[in-house]
């Protein structure tokens, strides 16, 4: 009876088609079939289940450099061409933007595990760029997956109502209205996750839809989800489970309650694929890899940046990385406006003992910004298409106290200005603004046109009457309210106005927060995103020190990525390379916490080229850097085993020098302190432990980099007999005085000066593997006479003449790949922030939020 029972198996293959493995199991047992049939049983249907999976999907298709089932959306799929219609009414252009939607979303789907597969736990990690849309990324890749086959959607939508409101609003648009017969839902727009009667009903057979639940990171809602998934955990054996965690390094990593909690809920999903989204992944890059945790140990993938998007490069510009032309890099659009340090205390409390009776002085800086806010929106009028909506953001602080306080200056302000619009000193003083500010940033340039201020005048009167003072808060009710028509509103807030919520509109933000970390300042900066329609007109007044930060954070960001492109191009991942984060001496990567389990790094040269970029301004320091690098050539003419004089070219190479006198050198040259990649005492301790623990880098070459000498005026002798023509470097426009900023001062064709051959077109990993090859333990020292005044070419719109009172010398080393034992330095540098009042994200206020 067994044998027939087993021969026949089409009789008992609807028992495992509609029943969870265990009831069948149970359902057997009761018709008397012994275990080893049963197994038999299953074994044969999982077989014939893998049959159907390779009719479904190629066994193994490359995409990129991976193997994958899955190869793009295939003719019948109902879900992603549902999206591709919504979009295409939205006005997306197929090419590049849909395009580049449907092969970025393809990249993340063919890393995640076929449905069908008897088990998976995939941990996977998307980097975005803020407010680039990676929500309708992980709406692409959802739809995929639910033509695919898999069932469970669960979406982690940050930390707060607004956004999860948000984020529901769009799946339902996007996903469950074309298809409604295709989706259950366990969340809507009024309310969280609140359990149902019967768990089971949502997964087994004879329910096809797939199911949507939209959640905030909160501990009471997670842990009703987890408790109702239990409910039906005999129905979960065959569920495929999606979980989208947005803003992924936000309470998902190192917290005593989130953390956990969403590691309960994938342990509980015998198949399920957990994929973070993120543009600040610092803190998810340095978990753990080897614990328990959500480390994306299977996969980090980048998604390109988005054309038309306004990001941290586009808007501060950044430094060169190794192997780029200074000259290709580029230094970012003039829409930075800069707030005096004395301003500071008059629009946030200096401690925290003053909140309470803080009031807050419309300070010149913050009168124009609201001016201009004011003009660019009846500009935009007058234009009379992209967003209808136009917002300003006024971040000062995290203190909801200091928020409201804003609320009655800003009110009057806007009252004043309305019954003073016929003064003529008023108009004046706004057209001074128009034309000062339109003239800084030339419309043509973005293809518009210019808007004049005796045509966007008449649009003001309407501006005004419309704008609304809103404080967006955790003590407000107040909100931003998009979905009712068009609004015109100055928001005050900050950190329901700082992750993941769009500020539709925004053309104008006020920004003084302080800030102690890479990942909260990235997110603090809501003017990221598009501009369709009004790009030539958005502005951001910081201080001088935040633009600084966020110049820096562009060169992290770029590095970053490369870092993370390396997965898509060769024969590693995350378990076998690890993305390094570049750090800086005022700011941490990310909280303490998240970075208990990281690798300090910092100081370790092998294989690096650094470069002098700060220098200052006064005339002793400038001549002490001379002497030093006189002193350092008359050594090199000395000691050097040959040279090779190219004075036409203005070129020189002292080979085989010793490696004293470079440290002789490093230690009477000065650097600047913001050149945190260029500290002596560290390069010193390196060049020195290398050469005396592995016998390497006993020798350098050193070269001088100038310009062919056309005459006597302009050169610059380091030698009798070794002199060039100085070479320009203007410095890029700040209301720092005491230090120049360069930018960067070596080019990939300088970094192979020493290298025999054709070396002109090599790329940055050639020159590498050549002077791995060539100079296996030889450094190279470079030296640049920059003439003090230095005239940038009139293209360089962020440039200024250097205009020091002594010519600069500049320096840049390469280090060679460590060949044996790496004697890398094991020091630590950070910033005193003892005497610094820095406001922190309070995430057990975060926590408290109503989960309703």
């Amino acid at each position: 009876m067994n044998d027939a029972f087993e021969g026949n198996y089409d009789t008992f293959k609807a028992l495992l088609d509609s029943f969870p493995p265990t009831e069948v199991v149970k359902r057997l047992e009761q018709f008397g079939i012994p275990a080893d049939v049963i197994q038999r049983i299953q074994e044969r249907h999982e077989a014939e289940t893998i049959k159907i999976k390779e009719m479904e999907e190629p066994q193994a298709v490359v995409l990129g450099n991976r193997d994958t089932w899955y190869t793009g959306p295939r003719p019948g799929d109902r879900c992603w061409p549902a999206v591709v219609d919504l979009l295409r009414k939205d006005g997306w252009p197929k090419d590049p933007a849909i395009d580049s939607l449907d092969t970025s979303s393809t990249r993340v789907m063919s890393l995640l595990n076929h449905p069908q597969e008897k088990s998976f736990s995939t941990r996977g990690l998307v980097v975005g760029y803020v407010q680039s849309g990676k929500t309708t990324n992980f709406t692409a890749v959802m739809a995929k997956a639910a033509d695919r086959g898999y069932k469970l959607f669960i979406v982690l939508a940050g930390v707060h109502n607004g956004l999860r409101r948000q984020t529901q609003a769009r799946l339902v648009q996007q996903l469950v209205q074309p298809n409604p017969s295709r989706w259950s839902q366990l969340t809507d727009l009024a309310k969280d996750f609140t359990p149902t009667a019967n768990a089971a009903a949502f997964f087994g057979k004879s329910n096809k839809t797939h199911v949507l639940c939209v959640v905030k990171k909160n501990k009471i809602v997670l842990e009703k989800l987890a408790g109702w998934l239990d409910s039906a955990s005999a129905y979960l054996l065959d569920c495929p489970a999606l979980i989208v965690d947005d803003e992924a390094d936000q309470a998902t990593v190192a917290t005593k309650s989130i953390n956990p909690l969403i590691r309960a809920l994938l342990a509980s999903l015998p198949k399920s694929a957990y994929v973070g989204y993120t543009a600040s992944p610092f803190a998810n890059l340095l978990i753990d890899p080897t614990a328990k945790d959500l480390y994306p140990e299977h996969f980090i993938v980048n998604l390109p940046k988005p054309h038309g998007h306004f990001g941290t490069e586009v808007l501060f510009g950044r430094y060169a990385l190794d192997g780029e032309d200074p000259e290709d890099v580029d230094d970012g659009y003039d829409m930075i406006r800069e707030v005096p340090k004395e301003d500071v205390e008059c629009l946030r409390p200096p401690r925290r003992t003053e909140v309470e009776d803080f009031a807050p002085e419309i300070t010149e800086t913050l009168q124009d910004s609201i001016d201009y806010f004011w003009l660019s929106t009846a500009a935009r009028r007058v234009r009379g298409r992209g967003n209808p909506h136009a917002t300003m953001l006024i971040h000062t602080s995290v203190n909801t106290a200091v928020h409201n306080s804003f609320k009655a200056p800003l009110e009057h302000l806007r009252a004043r200005l309305r019954t003073s619009l016929n003064e003529p000193s008023i108009l004046e003083g706004l057209r001074v603004l128009w034309d000062k500010e339109t003239a800084r940033v030339p419309a043509g340039d973005f293809g518009e046109t210019k808007v004049e201020f005796d045509d966007l005048v008449g649009e003001l009167p309407g501006v005004l009457d419309d704008c609304r003072i809103i404080m967006d808060n955790s003590s407000s009710d107040d909100r931003l309210d998009y979905e009712n028509g068009p609004i015109v509103a100055i928001a005050v807030g900050g950190n329901t106005l700082s992750r993941g919520l769009t500020l539709e509109g925004l053309s104008v933000s006020f920004f003084v927060r302080a800030v102690s970390a890479y990942d909260t300042l990235l997110q603090m900066g809501r003017w990221f995103g598009y501009r369709n329609g009004y790009a030539d007109l958005p502005r951001i007044w910081m201080t001088a020190e935040l633009k600084d930060w966020f110049r820096h954070l562009a060169t992290v960001e770029t590095e970053m990525r490369r870092d993370i492109d390396v997965y898509m191009t060769e024969d590693k991942d995350p378990l076998t390379f690890a993305v390094r984060i570049r750090t800086h001496p005022a700011l941490r990567v990310t909280q303490a916490a998240k970075m208990k389990d990281a690798v300090t790094a910092a100081s370790s040269y092998g294989g690096q080229r650094v470069q002098t970029r700060y220098f200052r301004t006064d005339e002793d320091w400038l001549r002490e850097n001379q002497q030093a690098a006189r002193g350092l050539v008359a050594s090199a003419v000395q000691h050097a085993a040959r040279r090779e004089d190219r004075p036409e070219a203005g070129r020189f190479v002292f080979r085989d020098v010793p490696y004293n006198d470079v440290i002789d050198f490093l230690k009477s040259y000065q650097f600047h302190p913001k050149s945190q990649e260029c500290n002596s005492r560290l390069l010193v301790g390196y060049i020195e432990k290398r050469a005396h623990n592995a016998g390497s880098l006993r020798r350098w070459n050193i070269a001088i980099v100038g310009n062919p000498v056309t005459s006597d005026e302009e050169t610059f002798e380091f030698a009798p007999g070794v002199s060039v023509g100085r070479i320009t470097r203007a410095r890029l426009i700040t209301s720092e005085l005491d230090y120049a900023d360069i930018k960067t001062l070596m080019s990939r064709r300088d970094a192979a000066i020493d290298l025999a051959g054709e070396t002109s077109k090599l790329q940055e990993k050639e020159i590498t593997d050549e002077r791995r090859r060539q100079l296996p333990d030889t450094g190279l020292l470079v030296l640049y006479p920059i003439d003090k005044v230095s005239q940038p070419s009139p293209a360089k719109k962020t440039r200024t003449a250097l205009d020091v009172p002594e010519h600069v010398v500049g320096v840049g080393l390469v280090f060679p790949l460590p060949q044996g034992k790496d004697s890398a330095v094991e020091d630590y540098i950070s910033a005193d922030l003892s005497g610094i009042e820095i406001e922190e994200e309070d995430f057990s206020a975060v926590e408290a939020e109503d989960s309703a």
